[in-house]
């Protein structure tokens, strides 16, 4: 699910903000594409979504690579990182 589709449930978009500590209207910039999602926010949206929204699919600007975490339950592999280690191919 990307996060466009996550937010257009009424009150999600605040309910985001609210968890990421930011501005709602932030939050419906980049689900509407009109602000990049940083990749440093990426893994606290898929924490917050509880998966629904997984660091992979908010762009292939970046690589991720996932590490074993029991605390991050939102995906069988783990917890995402940057993986500095390769060149994602631009959009």
């Amino acid at each position: 699910m990307n996060l466009t589709e996550w937010t257009a449930q009424r009150g999600r978009q605040t309910e985001l903000a609210l968890a990421l500590e930011c501005d709602p209207q932030l939050v419906g910039q980049w689900a509407n594409g009109r602000r990049p999602i940083p990749p440093a926010r990426r893994p606290a949206i898929e924490a917050a979504t509880q998966g629904d929204v997984r660091c992979e699919d908010m762009g292939d600007d970046v690589v991720w690579r996932r590490v074993p975490d029991k605390a991050w339950k939102w995906h069988p592999k783990g917890r995402p990182l940057l993986d500095l280690t390769r060149v994602a191919r631009a959009a």
